[in-house]
């Protein structure tokens, strides 16, 4: 067999769990050593009688530490906990939209949470929208993207693609002006006139057998079609390009210059990947993208009056208008909606095309997002030396009490130097983030979804975390091109 038709494997890291110090995390941390400060007073001012008098008190804190809830300390569980409390004591946790009589800020686009100060711009000449976060330092533009089915190509053509892909990436990350990339794949709702449509145009249904078979089957399957769409976002930091956007005249006009640069180059990169760039999206279009998102049933009608065929609205009706977060899930105004994070990628050898069954689940309208962070050559260096050191480290002190050598640690050393040669090889390095919305019309539907998702992704080699206390957000990271995290 040529070496071009042999499949390309992909396989990941297994997630570290190591913490800051000593296996704790920061906020396991930081609560050991605030109870052992109140330890050490307490012995000096009351001495040994007095300690054993608050030993309530320090057992409770070795169970904040020790004890464990889906995998996280009860510290680490804390921060999160507490931001909760305090959204539903000040009545956050409802979100709705108010009619305002007070001048709007123009291009504001009224998202709930830490993106309220989003607004849409567009560039001098009118052609492209970005979203500009001012408390960020970034602004991000929006393309749509599609390609051919990838389980349908050939062998040497999928290899050609996820090479290709790589290198786009890569050629991202190494211009150390971009903050994040975040590709969105979703599916959206659909009556089916989309279908009907193009058959009428271009179909026979006056075909002996084909014809009326293709009709019964559109009868059947169109008011369950479920159209895909693909969005990729770059978030330029505009800090790291202020050189280049001085340059360019300064301002938000030389940001969209530096940004109309990396977005022509990133266009020829895409079509190396297998992928066709479907134009970058305006303001109202990106506008158009995060209502649907909260809003899945107003595609047909921001689609209807469209004149490019492409769904438009207002920025300043961007958002829901109504939005219920909940310990698990979250209501808006057409949907309820659940968010995963994906914690663990597969471990072993598969397919590049490993998502499939994810993404073509039967009945489910989600969304998955992949942010990647690029990080500095010298920054990812002196990472991977921390965890070469931690990993050491815990492996003398096991030696030392006597215990056995954990096959775990060594399969996570052995990922470490594997990175570490990648990043002398001249790759580039990102954090990797993948998080999974799934919507549905009912409380009920969104249930019998979300077990037919978590069941295709255990058959993928995923596993999913759902995201408690903190839906609201995730919602906002996860489910729209905004490139933040």
């Amino acid at each position: 067999m040529a070496p071009d038709e042999i499949p390309t494997t992909v396989k990941f890291p297994s997630r570290s769990r190591r913490g800051v110090l000593l296996g704790l995390t920061a906020p396991q941390l930081i609560v050991t050593v605030l109870t052992g400060t109140v330890l050490l007073a307490t012995l000096m001012t009351r001495g040994i009688v007095g300690a054993v008098q608050f030993t309530p008190l320090w057992a409770v804190a070795a169970a904040i530490v020790v004890i464990r809830y889906h995998g996280r300390s009860v510290a680490d569980w804390a921060p999160i906990a507490i931001r909760y409390w305090l959204r539903r004591t000040q009545g956050q946790l409802v979100w709705l939209a108010r009619p305002s009589t007070r001048p709007r800020r123009e291009g504001l686009l009224h998202l709930p949470g830490t993106a309220a100060s989003l607004r849409a711009v567009t560039n001098p000449s009118g052609t492209i929208g970005a979203v500009h976060d001012p408390k960020a330092g970034t602004l991000t533009a929006v393309t749509r993207v599609s390609s051919r089915a990838f389980a349908l190509l050939d062998t040497s053509t999928q290899n050609a693609n996820v090479a290709g892909w790589g290198r786009t990436l890569a050629a991202l990350s190494r211009s150390g002006h971009i903050r994040t990339i975040q590709v969105i794949e979703r599916t959206v709702p659909d009556s089916g006139d989309s279908l009907q449509r193009y058959w009428a145009e271009h179909g026979h249904p006056d075909i002996p057998v084909a014809g009326p078979i293709y009709q019964d089957l559109l009868d059947a399957a169109g008011p369950a079609a479920a159209p895909h769409e693909c969005y990729i976002a770059i978030a330029l930091d505009l800090k790291a390009a202020r050189r280049l956007i001085g340059q360019a005249g300064g301002g938000l006009s030389g940001a969209f210059a530096v940004l109309s640069q990396i977005t022509g180059s990133l266009d020829q990169s895409l079509r190396g990947a297998g992928l066709v760039p479907g134009g970058w999206l305006t303001a109202q279009e990106i506008a158009a993208t995060i209502r649907t998102a909260y809003d899945p049933h107003s595609l047909a009608a921001l689609t209807r009056w469209s004149e490019n065929g492409h769904a438009q609205a207002d920025p300043a009706a961007a958002g829901p208008v109504v939005l219920v977060e909940e310990q698990t899930k979250l209501r808006t105004d057409s949907a309820h909606h659940v968010v995963y994070w994906v914690e663990q990628w597969p471990r072993t050898e598969t397919s590049a095309g490993f998502l499939h069954q994810v993404l073509f689940a039967s009945g489910v309208r989600r969304s998955l997002s992949l942010s990647y962070n690029p990080k500095a050559l010298e920054a990812a260096l002196r990472d991977v030396q921390r965890q070469k050191a931690t990993i050491v480290a815990d492996a003398a002190e096991r030696v030392r009490k006597g215990q056995v050598e954990s096959e775990a640690d060594g399969m996570e050393y052995a990922d470490v130097k594997t990175r570490e040669r990648q990043l002398i090889a001249g790759h580039s390095d990102v954090d990797f983030t993948g998080l999974l919305v799934i919507s549905a019309d009912t409380a009920e539907e969104l249930r019998a979804a979300s077990a037919s998702v978590e069941t295709a992704a255990v058959n993928a080699g995923l596993d999913l975390r759902l995201l408690e206390l903190q839906q609201a957000e995730a919602m906002t990271v996860a489910a729209l091109p905004l490139a933040r995290l």
